[in-house]
């Protein structure tokens, strides 16, 4: 009997085609979703975060009706899994961005369960603030805003920037999940050209890139931490 060689199976993507039209569009769509999400839900989170911690009991801002409805508010949003949310948001994202669907709407819904998330990380990592050193700062008569910008946030920036970090790979994973409404993205490529049509080089691929971006942020992310902890 004679061996016979099977042809190794031809590629199914015309990468020349794929690559400028749709993958590196994608990409695009998705570094916008995430830094956008970031920059809106990043100033939220911080705002809300800072007042959760700020309004509890014996701090600066000492206030328990405020404290409670935002912690209310944390306590039930963070939780939704985000293609519910998204779903859940519509009316409301439709009478904001004026649609549903596409990127917009998706960094909207992105953005408002993101700030819930980046605020409880917000207000954990302020927990951890010596108090001593919020004492020191009243006891020279510095006001309450002056402690909260110059004292509070500075004292825990390295684990707020930690938090950030872990929070854009989050981002990045809900931007993958924006792909069901239509928002574009490497989300859409991995489910309409990889998986829906059988295509695994092209899901293989956006689970790579995916792979890259996210060591790169987590890279950028704990070389700021370092810095600014080692000052």
């Amino acid at each position: 009997m004679f061996a016979t060689t099977l042809p190794l199976a031809a590629s199914k993507t015309d990468w020349s085609e794929f690559l400028p039209e749709k993958l590196l569009p994608a990409i695009g769509d998705t570094f916008y979703m995430v830094s956008i999400t970031m920059l809106c839900a990043g100033l939220v989170g911080l705002i809300v975060g800072a007042l959760l911690y700020t309004t509890r009991e014996g701090n600066i801002f000492q206030n328990r009706f405020v404290y409670t409805i935002l912690n209310i508010l944390v306590n039930v949003i963070r939780p939704i899994p985000f293609i519910i949310l998204i779903a859940a948001l519509g009316p409301l994202t439709s009478a904001v961005v004026g649609t549903r669907l596409g990127v917009n709407a998706a960094v909207f819904a992105m953005s408002f369960g993101a700030a819930f998330a980046i605020a409880r990380i917000v207000e954990q990592n302020m927990v951890s603030i010596d108090p001593g050193v919020i004492e020191a700062a009243r006891a020279m008569g510095a006001s309450k805003l002056t402690i909260l910008f110059t004292v509070m946030i500075p004292e825990a920036l390295g684990p707020l920037i930690l938090g950030y970090t872990f929070l854009v790979i989050g981002v990045v994973d809900m931007s993958a999940m924006a792909g069901y409404v239509g928002a574009g993205g490497l989300g859409k490529i991995a489910i309409v050209d990889g998986y829906q049509r059988f295509n695994d080089e092209i899901t293989w691929a956006v689970v790579a890139i995916i792979i890259v971006l996210v060591q790169l942020v987590q890279f950028i992310g704990n070389f700021l931490a370092k810095k600014v902890m080692r000052r």
